[in-house]
């Protein structure tokens, strides 16, 4: 086994354990997002509690949670339909972890699916900062939600740039295959300069 491969074959174990992390927080944030209310109303009570530091520092943070839950349990109470919706949002996050079965088997043949999600990271920031304010969502709370984006591109960005050298160098290789034959070796019992038969 020589160097390149060995070297190739850590740099696919890195690439794979990077998006095993990434796949995971994608599922995580799928799965949490059908309990809203009872996650609300756990981080106000947390956020509220004796000795939480956002009551004492962050008191329209505090403000704010308590009104996401009052606003979640009011409008499951009077029109629980609604959080199909959320629901929907829940299950594209568990299929975008699962498009990342072909990387996570052939991270240099799937390159495009890890390009992908980084543009994905990179669109949530301007939908935080435009929709944000037409649904009232707090300024410190959109950079919340754009945090998602920043965190989520930085390994994504590290698998790329690991992946660099394999990509391009399978590149070149099926290009290479891609060209035509070149001319075969010349006939010997042909006379020089003569066209073959046609027929």
């Amino acid at each position: 086994m020589n160097d390149a491969t060995d070297n190739d074959r850590t740099v696919l174990l890195r690439v794979r354990r990077l998006l095993r992390i990434f796949v995971v927080c994608l599922v995580l944030s799928g799965l949490t997002a059908f309990p809203l209310e009872s996650e609300t109303r756990w981080l106000s009570e947390l956020a509220a509690g004796p000795g939480a530091p956002v009551t004492e520092h962050f008191p329209a943070l505090l403000e704010w949670i308590q009104r996401v839950r009052d606003g979640i349990a009011e409008t499951n109470d009077r029109y629980p339909f609604l959080a199909y919706g959320t629901d929907w949002l829940a299950f594209a996050h568990l299929v975008i972890a699962a498009a990342f079965a072909g990387p996570l088997k052939d991270p240099v043949r799937n390159v495009r699916v890890i390009r992908w999600a980084v543009l994905a990271c990179a669109g949530i920031i301007p939908l935080a900062l435009i929709c944000g304010p037409l649904r009232g969502i707090p300024l410190y709370w959109r950079f919340i939600d754009m945090s998602f984006g920043v965190v989520g591109v930085v390994p994504l960005l590290i698998v790329l740039r690991a992946l660099r050298p394999l990509v391009e160098r399978a590149e070149l290789t099926a290009r290479v295959a891609r060209l035509p034959e070149g001319p075969g070796p010349a006939d010997p019992t042909r006379p020089h300069g003569s066209a073959p038969a046609a027929g």
